[in-house]
């Protein structure tokens, strides 16, 4: 009987990755096709240096125009190569996309993975500081302090880290910080308030036991959860950061794509960055899914 329930659970779980994997690559390709058509469509694509060079006929800017492909056309072009592994070439750069993105991902990825490291590790440990005592100047500092790092967009993160010379990770951590801060402090209050952390203080047990053994289970799959979602807003801060302070990023990369209005390198950071972000967002799910039921 217990074969057979672990058999059925695993089943209900490959069928839970295989839906999420299907839904995943669909967002992911309609995200990048979408960003493909609104660029194709924004005022002045294809446009170039040589359509203001006198030295240019009017009959030779026109058969360099007549190269760009139709929308339906490129997309048929681009999924047909996609399933091939086959990425395309970038127009601007002269390189393949595939080795553009192989160059940048792991810059980026180092840095958001360091800079959730910082902004986990801090968020942890002042929303569990004071967690027993509750003091009224401790919840209103800690409020003002993460509502001011709140209000301040990514852009301006960015300009100041390059201000004071600051690393990447580090705007990218204070960027992730405030929208942690708030929402796991909120949630260890309130597991620190349930029925039987009150009866483990009342016995006389030890603060970080009590942390260890009843607070942080409770907390576990809505912790996991966050984690996805923490992992999605670094992603999508590391963009505008990376670009502003100059990283060799994926960042850096979108920037120069956007402002050369190279097609292929934008549809492919965008398929890049929807994956990435939909991935890290549903395995968080799936383990904070697995950890709930298993503590139950």
């Amino acid at each position: 009987m217990a074969k057979s329930i672990k058999y059925a659970d695993a089943a209900n779980l490959f069928r839970d990755l295989s839906r999420r994997l299907v839904f995943l690559l669909g967002v992911g390709l309609a995200g990048a096709l979408l960003s493909a058509t609104l660029v194709r469509f924004a005022p002045g694509y294809g446009v170039q240096e040589r359509d203001l060079d006198p030295r240019w006929s009017a009959q030779s800017v026109e058969a360099l125009r007549q190269k760009h492909e139709a929308l339906p056309v490129f997309y048929f072009h681009y999924i047909s190569a996609l399933a091939h592994g086959d990425l395309g070439e970038s127009d601007s750069l002269k390189r393949p996309v595939r080795e553009l993105l192989r160059q940048r991902l792991p810059v980026t990825s180092n840095s958001v993975a360091r800079g959730l490291g910082l902004a986990w590790f801090a968020a942890g440990l002042l929303a569990s500081l004071g967690l027993g005592s509750r003091s009224g100047f401790y919840e209103a500092s800690g409020t003002a302090f993460s509502s001011l790092l709140l209000s301040l967009p990514s852009a301006v993160v960015a300009m100041l880290a390059v201000q004071f010379r600051t690393p990447v990770f580090c705007a990218i951590g204070i960027v992730v910080f405030p929208r942690l801060h708030r929402y796991i402090r909120s949630l260890l209050v309130r597991s620190y308030d349930q029925p039987h952390v009150l009866a483990a203080r009342a016995r006389g047990l030890a603060g970080g036991a009590i942390f260890l053994r009843h607070v942080l289970p409770l907390a576990a799959s809505p912790l996991f959860a966050l984690l996805g979602v923490s992992f999605a807003i670094g992603f999508g801060a590391a963009i505008p950061i990376e670009a502003l302070c100059d990283s060799p990023g994926l960042g850096q990369l979108a920037w120069h794509a956007a402002l050369s209005r190279d097609l292929p390198l934008i549809v492919n950071v965008t398929l890049v960055v929807s994956v990435v972000m939909l991935a890290a967002n549903s395995l968080a799910d799936v383990v904070g899914r697995a950890f709930a039921g298993h503590a139950q």
